[in-house]
């Protein structure tokens, strides 16, 4: 697997949880921006000549208030760059404020083959305190467009938010459900993200979020009703039917390489026998400038560590319900897996039934997903 993303970084506002790179802005050079990608892509492509590509992503941001010229550009020079996948996925994110019949049959005859809908909030009170500037009417008529011109859409809702109770949100997921007929659901509870407007609200505690417990139940909730409409959970946060999943984001979970292409995208490419983690400036200006001078806007590549890309797969890919093979940790690392895993930790978890009981590869448990981080912390050597 290849993935490719691409970061658009504008969006019409800033939402108050986000800390991804999104900037507000009145004008946008379009054909300047196009030229600048399809320049990074060549770059890129330089140190990638080998790698088929499985999955394209325009992520953001609001990728939706692209060009739908541009997105075309983008598709067709990676077409010429790099060998394609038949079965290629290509995922556009979008806002509803921003989705337009026209618009989106343009997307689709550039090559677009799956949506993504930021949501967040089947709720117009709850809109309102995540920023958003849709309603729940906008939002569903979006929707709409999105079915009736995609086979494959996905949709975005934030959970566990504050005051939100269990029947509450049982009542919105069931009714998200019942429009998800496409079969891809991300549902994400509400973390503080440092940077953001949310944590200087948190800390002044302008509102609480649901404790410990609620959250835990929610998560629990999400899980057993998403599966009764037959959507598995595969990761933490996504839910899809069998086929459904999204192939880029595997690709980051599988620890599989993706180039980074645009302000603030980060990546991770396989040249010769090393592993190298990629970043690029984060500033729209700047790396406009910069691609313009050096043709791409990449910071110098940083070769991983064998050690540190076993630990990678496995922060990466203990977040879905595959786990991590140890054949591919110790083929990342060169080492035996009991180099990188406290067996008695591991056998510790086993015992609590927070890690499956399997012989070839560490995988977590519905319980055990929800206690992620804490059992990264201790079974890591």
């Amino acid at each position: 697997m290849f993935g490719i993303y691409v970061h658009w970084p504008y969006c019409l506002s800033k939402c108050p949880y986000c800390d991804f790179n999104s900037h507000v802005t009145n004008t946008v050079d379009h054909d300047l921006w196009r030229q600048a990608y399809l320049k990074e892509l060549d770059f890129t492509a330089a140190k990638t000549p080998d790698h088929l590509v499985t999955s394209i992503y325009f992520g953001g941001g609001t990728p939706s208030l692209m060009q739908p010229e541009t997105v075309e550009a983008v598709l067709n020079h990676i077409q010429k760059t790099w060998r394609m996948a038949n079965d290629v996925e290509i995922t556009l994110e979008a806002n509803p404020t921003s989705i337009e019949l026209q618009k989106f049959q343009d997307f689709k005859l550039a090559g677009v083959n799956r949506v993504s809908v930021g949501v967040q909030a089947l709720n117009d009170k709850d809109l309102k305190f995540l920023g958003r500037q849709h309603s729940v009417e906008n939002a569903k008529k979006a929707l709409e467009i999105a079915y009736q011109t995609f086979e494959r859409v996905n949709f975005d809702l934030i959970y566990a938010r504050p005051e939100q109770t269990l029947q509450e949100w049982e009542d919105e997921l069931r009714d998200a459900l019942a429009i998800a007929r496409a079969g891809h659901l991300s549902l994400y509870q509400l973390t503080i993200e440092t940077g953001t407007a949310f944590e200087t609200m948190y800390k002044r505690r302008e509102f609480i979020l649901p404790d410990h417990d609620l959250a835990g139940e929610l998560y629990e909730m999400t899980a057993d009703i998403t599966n009764d409409y037959g959507l598995h959970q595969y990761e933490v946060s996504n839910y899809a039917r069998n086929g459904e999943e999204s192939q880029h984001n595997l690709s980051y979970w599988r620890y599989e390489d993706y180039a980074g292409i645009g302000p603030g995208a980060h990546g991770r490419l396989s040249i010769g026998k090393d592993k190298v983690a990629t970043r690029t400036h984060r500033a729209p200006k700047i790396w406009l400038e910069r691609v313009q001078k050096d043709g791409h806007g990449y910071h110098p590549f940083e070769k991983i560590s064998s050690y540190d890309r076993a630990v990678e797969s496995l922060l990466m890919g203990l977040r879905t319900y595959e786990g991590v093979r140890f054949s591919k940790l110790e083929k990342e690392s060169g080492l035996n897996w009991q180099n990188i895993l406290d067996e008695k930790k591991v056998a510790e978890y086993k015992q609590a039934g927070y890690i499956s009981d399997t012989s070839d590869k560490i995988a977590l448990s519905a319980s055990g997903l929800q206690r992620l981080n804490k059992i990264l912390e201790e079974i890591i050597q």
